[in-house]
């Protein structure tokens, strides 16, 4: 209850010198580099379309109209600009209707040529640009999505981020009944080079036929925190 109430009032501390009540702004990031092949993109993105749309995401995200969530969505793969594509710009997502008109997008997106390889710290750097567009809400949270470690392109590592600014990690290991030693190795890789913010975590997808549960699970961890349907009362 006592935490309950320090965020009800730190957001409305917050509301007082912003132009609009944004509870979150969520930027995903989608790994689409050489290592994703044409099955696997879809997965990723039909994925993410269901994860968006499962009851209990719906519910976390619609609970409080007063307060929405915005999300963009980009997919990303090697070092320059144009290996990054938008494909969802920042939409605030305040119905159902708003939400079913994402995931069509998503559903609709066709692959188109990308660089095979994967610069992850490229990728960090262009999410951190989209979300400073976002300071009028009350939180802003980087979800990355990949499956390998950052060949080229500056160093995850050494990018350098704001205090503002939470970077969560979902890891594409392989297809197997249990966790590898080679998904270990890249959830740790993550831990110590992608996450950002001290409550950032990773969350693990074994294979991308499983993209849709580890990304549904991801979502109600990022926007759970801030789910305040005591502001609606």
């Amino acid at each position: 209850m006592r935490a309950l109430l320090l965020i009800t009032a730190a957001l409305s501390a917050f509301a007082g010198g912003a132009s609009a009540n944004c509870r979150q702004a969520l930027a995903l990031g989608l790994d689409v580099s050489g290592s994703v092949d044409s099955a696997e993109y879809r997965l990723q993105l039909d994925g993410l379309a269901s994860a968006l749309l499962a009851p209990d995401v719906q519910d976390v995200l619609l609970s409080t109209p007063r307060w929405p969530v915005r999300i963009a969505i980009y997919e990303w793969s090697g070092p320059r600009m144009f290996n990054r594509r938008l494909l969802v710009d920042w939409t605030e997502v305040s119905d159902l209707a708003t939400l079913t008109s994402i995931t069509k997008s998503l559903r609709e997106t066709t692959r188109r040529k990308a660089d095979p390889s994967t610069a992850l710290g490229a990728a960090m750097q262009y999410g951190a640009d989209l979300l400073a567009t976002q300071s009028a809400c009350a939180k802003r949270t980087l979800d990355i999505s990949g499956d390998g470690k950052s060949n080229t392109g500056p160093l995850p590592q050494g990018v350098a981020t704001p205090d503002w600014l939470t970077i969560n990690g979902l890891v594409v290991g392989e297809a197997r009944a249990s966790v590898t030693p080679e998904l270990g190795e890249l959830v740790s890789y993550y831990r110590a080079n992608v996450l950002r913010g001290p409550d950032a975590f990773v969350e693990t997808a074994l294979g991308f036929n499983d993209f849709h549960e580890a990304m549904r699970r991801k979502l109600l961890r990022e926007i759970q925190g801030l789910s305040l349907a005591v502001l609606d009362q």
